[in-house]
């Protein structure tokens, strides 16, 4: 008997928890969260095991809809797909440099060696042209993913800040609201308009060295490669350390209002007041619940946005390094230059797509832990 009164109270604040947790998820508008969910799983819900879970099957703790094992084994499943598909891509490459290099050779057997010039002119130039769109291919790639994940983030702030809000995180969302808004699209605009054109510029560079012995800019080629990856990780670390910085803030203030208002409630106010205390703790318990859920589908879906168009590039990168590798025992042709600077740049790109993604996971995780600090120190 004293075991089971001493559990029945537990059993009855977990209920009331679920009761009230039940209630917000009734209230709370996530169609939006909803909307980009279900366009990637109409574009790559294929490639899961299971089809395409919906977005509560991705939320329900324990369910067969979603996991990590099968995200991870459609994404790799993916990337050996996207491989296979670039394969043509493989062997015109391959085909059009032993041409060239076929040329090159031939215009030192002949003393009249202007018909082989021309013609090695010409296959050089279209494997350049194929290369060049085959880089602005990927950067079109990056673009699309990080304009996905912009849109993305703006639709989920005002939902995961009104969840803050519910719980008594007012400084929180008062601070990081404008913030994370100003940040977002500060750090998409870097990328859009001169992180991505500087690596376009270098890449041009680059290839346009290997026509020439004459004339050679790869110093210059190298050192807006360089603006372009030291400025994309200050970007990094100013986004992070400003985001960590405020949000810590904002939560520990928060949390001593809510300890300092609960403590003057549950003492000073005769008959309700404690009672009023009891009934904030499950409240906040349920908005705290509902909030993780939210954060988690939230960093799920960023994740899931950045992997896909991350993955074609890799495999476009692979293709040109390996097309590289497999025509290096045939010579030192320019061509070949061009292939590695080709599938060297592309590595740039999915960086600089992954550093991004980063940062939107982590502004993401930044803000569940900002709450959690709250509720941690009440």
């Amino acid at each position: 008997m004293d075991v089971s009164a001493t559990a029945a109270p537990g059993a009855d604040d977990a209920g009331a928890v679920q009761d009230w947790v039940d209630a917000q998820s009734e209230i709370v508008r996530t169609d939006e969260v909803e909307h980009y969910w279900d366009t990637l799983m109409r574009q790559y819900g294929g490639w899961f095991p299971n089809g395409n879970p919906s977005f509560q099957e991705a939320l329900m703790p324990g369910g067969d809809g979603f996991s990590l094992a099968n995200a991870a084994s459609g994404l790799l499943q993916f990337l050996l797909h996207e491989v296979v598909v670039n394969g043509k891509l493989l062997a015109m490459i391959v085909i059009l440099t032993v041409f060239s290099i076929v040329l090159e050779t031939l215009q030192t057997a002949f003393e009249k060696t202007t018909v082989s010039k021309v013609a090695y002119a010409i296959s050089y130039l279209v494997i350049v042209v194929i290369a060049i769109n085959s880089f602005h291919i990927a950067i079109q790639f990056a673009k699309d993913a990080i304009s996905g994940m912009i849109h993305f983030m703006t639709a989920m702030m005002p939902l995961v800040l009104t969840m803050l809000a519910s719980m008594g995180n007012v400084a929180t969302v008062s601070i990081m609201h404008p913030l994370i808004v100003f940040m977002i699209h500060t750090v998409g605009n870097l990328v859009f308009f001169f992180i991505f054109p500087l690596l376009f510029f270098s890449a041009v560079l680059h290839i346009v060295s290997t026509l020439t012995d004459k004339y050679k800019v790869t110093q210059l080629a190298t050192l807006l490669r360089n603006i372009a990856i030291g400025t994309l990780t200050i970007s990094l670390t100013v986004f992070l350390g400003v985001i960590s910085v405020q949000g810590a803030t904002g939560g520990v203030a928060d949390g001593v209002t809510l300890k300092t208002a609960k403590y003057v409630a549950g003492n000073f106010v005769p008959v309700v007041g404690r009672m009023f205390s009891e009934t904030t703790d499950t409240v906040l318990s349920a908005s705290l619940l509902m909030k993780n859920a939210i954060g988690l589908a939230g960093v799920v879906i960023i994740v899931l946005i950045a992997a896909f168009p991350a993955l074609k590039i890799l495999a476009l990168a692979f293709i040109y390094n390996l097309a590289a590798a497999l025509l290096q025992p045939l010579g030192d042709s320019p061509v070949i230059g061009c292939l590695q600077t080709i599938g060297k740049s592309m590595i740039f790109v999915f960086a600089a797509l992954a550093t991004v993604s980063l940062m939107f996971f982590l502004a993401i995780t930044i803000i569940i832990a900002a709450g959690n600090v709250t509720v941690m120190m009440r």
